[in-house]
């Protein structure tokens, strides 16, 4: 783990750097089931975000809107002497990261689930499962490291984030939870994200992935997302949740490094499928 003076993050491997970006309420451990299989071919840099995990809220204070929290991410990105990384996100992320890819700030995306593509009501479903989750990780911490011991329990705590709530850990499961409890921009965040609409054309390779079990943002999102994004490769994440770095950590790294390859490649074909 490295701090710097506005963020907390991980980074292994060597090569072009690749930032991965977490969703609300989540933090950079999210993407630990495949860090290993990214730092391989990448300088992977695991953030977690401004207000989220470890880092603090921004000295300019919280966000107002997406394009704030767009702008604090870039500014991690430069002060850590990032030109156009690589970027793949997941929920909130995955906005992100296909807005940093619109402004010109990215080689490449790949968003997992994507934000930007639902209708106000799954929008208000989706904060409002998360919300929910959230006030469940009010028990004492004793507590919940009892609860998640017990595979049943842990799956029903987990069951609307993964598809296999089993794979994760009774000590991750605890840190997932810790980290939406303590998340202090997660209110300003989902007021922020209030209406937002992805219309971004990047003009880098871009993958939009998306699980066929996501019950936070559900998978038939993506058909808008096809449309609104003719030119990118969209994969299905067969049998896979919210989170599906946890279901199935082989393919979405699979996902992830084909995206970053096309950069050299000179990208992929127009409506692209994997």
């Amino acid at each position: 783990m490295t701090v710097l003076p506005d963020v907390v993050f991980d980074r292994r491997g060597a090569g072009e750097p690749l930032v991965l970006l977490h969703g609300i309420g989540h933090h950079r451990r999210a993407w630990q089931p495949v860090l290993d299989r990214l730092a391989a071919r990448h300088d992977v840099i695991a953030l977690d975000l401004p207000g989220f995990g470890g880092s603090p809220v921004p000295a300019a204070g919280l966000p107002r809107d997406m394009a704030e929290v767009v702008a604090a991410v870039a500014a991690v990105c430069a002060a850590l002497g990032l030109d156009r990384p690589h970027v793949a996100g997941n929920s909130l992320g995955g906005a992100i990261a296909l807005e940093l890819a619109a402004a010109g700030r990215a080689a490449s995306a790949t968003a997992i689930s994507p934000a930007g593509f639902c209708t106000p009501a799954e929008l208000r479903w989706a904060v409002g499962v998360l919300r929910a989750h959230r006030l469940g990780t009010r028990l004492p911490a004793p507590l919940l490291r009892g609860l998640f011991r017990v595979g049943p329990l842990r799956a029903l705590s987990f069951g609307m984030l993964l598809a296999r709530p089993g794979r994760l850990a009774p000590e991750a499961a605890f840190a997932d939870a810790r980290a939406l409890r303590l998340g202090r921009a997660f209110e300003a965040v989902a007021r922020a994200g209030r209406g937002y609409v992805f219309r971004g054309e990047p003009t880098v390779p871009v993958t939009v992935a998306w699980g066929t079990r996501d019950r936070i943002l559900p998978y038939r999102q993506a058909a808008l997302a096809r449309h609104r994004l003719p030119l990118a490769r969209h994969v299905e994440l067969s049998g896979c949740g919210h989170v599906p770095m946890h279901d199935d950590p082989d393919l979405v790294a699979e996902v992830i490094l084909a995206t970053t390859a096309a950069a050299g490649d000179g990208g992929f074909r127009a409506g692209g499928t994997g």
